[in-house]
């Protein structure tokens, strides 16, 4: 290890470990440096050039966002770099024939950082510090690597995300406090008789053999799709309607009522109906949130007519196009659309001018 000229330095408190024989350490660093001391890759250069990913510009924002929105209660990952420089490690107390773990990590000032995982965290948090500067003394974890040249840079970055696994976006409603419609599905998971013990809350796909009916990123999205966000902030009211749609729309779906009586099987109900997939569940909330506009007796005569239509599969002449593509569940947007107009029209409801246009353009391509 170099020594370091200590009159022009940067000095981290730091952890020394130790990772495939190489030292590594971490440190912890405010905020307001990161901009300071980790830099990227010239975007013009050639990807086999660089030792990251380009930057995604549309993430930063959003990322940003988040920062903002949570100032009390965010939580970041630590940011991993490479240092491109002379480094020295000053043990503090160090004991003889004792691993010195603790102590100082001096790096020279001329010495390049690279980002190898947490490009747009940082990005992000330079974005968030113009709006809220008083972020700027909070700190984030820092993995430090000695760099070892281009090749094992890259080799870095692609072992760091060689085993990520983005989470299901069903552990995802369940996890996360922070959303109004999240907090209403997971209600109504545990406590509708409608929905408890048949909502799957780990995964957003369900298996064949599975014993639920519905997925908890479903209801979440059908959750958003019926209720105003000045509802969804007022928890009781929220929860209160969701209860009543759901109850009143399930009386009309006599499938969902077998599967609880266990006179059907959710493989089976999923196997040969429409009416409990994701799409579907977004379809009925959308239209739902239109229906809930008209007084509480025309609500319960028009959903009467749900049960009027023909959810099987096999009713291609009516959902091939809409709910479904080739005979499969579809997940567009524009199917989202086109399978709440079907239940609007069902139940006397007039489209919205964007809905009218998506469904004339899918009538014009049946002809």
């Amino acid at each position: 290890m170099a020594n370091v000229d200590t009159s022009f330095r940067y000095v981290f408190p730091a952890i020394r470990g130790v990772q495939a024989g190489r030292e590594y350490y971490v440190s912890m660093c405010p905020l307001r440096l990161l901009s300071k001391l980790f830099h990227f890759d010239d975007e013009e250069l050639l990807p086999e050039l660089r030792a990251q990913r380009s930057l995604n510009k549309s993430r930063v924002p959003e990322i940003a966002r988040y920062i903002l929105a949570n100032k009390t209660d965010y939580t970041f990952s630590a940011i991993t770099a490479s240092i491109d420089g002379p480094i020295e490690f000053s043990p503090v107390n160090p004991e003889p024939g004792v691993p010195a773990r603790v102590g100082s990590l001096k790096v020279a000032m001329d010495a390049k950082f690279i980002v190898n995982d947490g490009q747009h965290r940082r990005a992000a948090i330079e974005a968030a510090l113009l709006e809220a500067p008083e972020l700027a003394d909070e700190t984030i974890a820092v993995v430090f690597f000695v760099d070892r040249g281009l090749e094992r840079c890259q080799q870095m970055f692609a072992d760091l995300n060689r085993h990520a696994v983005k989470p299901s976006a069903s552990i995802g409603v369940l996890y996360d406090q922070r959303s109004a419609a999240g907090r209403v599905a997971k209600h109504l998971s545990l406590t509708s008789p409608v929905f408890k013990n048949l909502v799957e809350s780990e995964r957003s796909t369900l298996s064949p053999r599975s014993r639920k009916l519905f997925t908890l990123s479903a209801l979440n999205f059908a959750t958003l799709e019926l209720l105003p966000e000045k509802v969804l902030v007022d928890f009781p009211r929220a929860a209160q309607q969701s209860q009543d749609f759901w109850s009143a729309v399930s009386e009309q779906i006599p499938e969902w009522t077998y599967v609880r009586e266990a006179k059907m099987t959710s493989g089976e109900v999923r196997q040969d109906f429409i009416h409990c997939h994701a799409i579907v569940l977004q379809a009925l909330g959308r239209a739902g949130r239109s229906l809930l506009t008209h007084s509480p007796s025309e609500v319960r005569r028009r959903i009467k007519k749900l049960r009027t239509l023909d959810w099987a599969r096999s009713n291609a002449q009516t959902w091939e196009g809409r709910a479904m593509v080739g005979g499969s569940m579809a997940k567009s947007g524009q199917n989202v659309t086109l399978t709440c107009n079907e239940i609007k029209k069902t139940l006397g409801l007039s489209l919205e001018p964007d809905e009218q246009a998506a469904e004339n353009a899918w009538a014009s391509a049946r002809r």
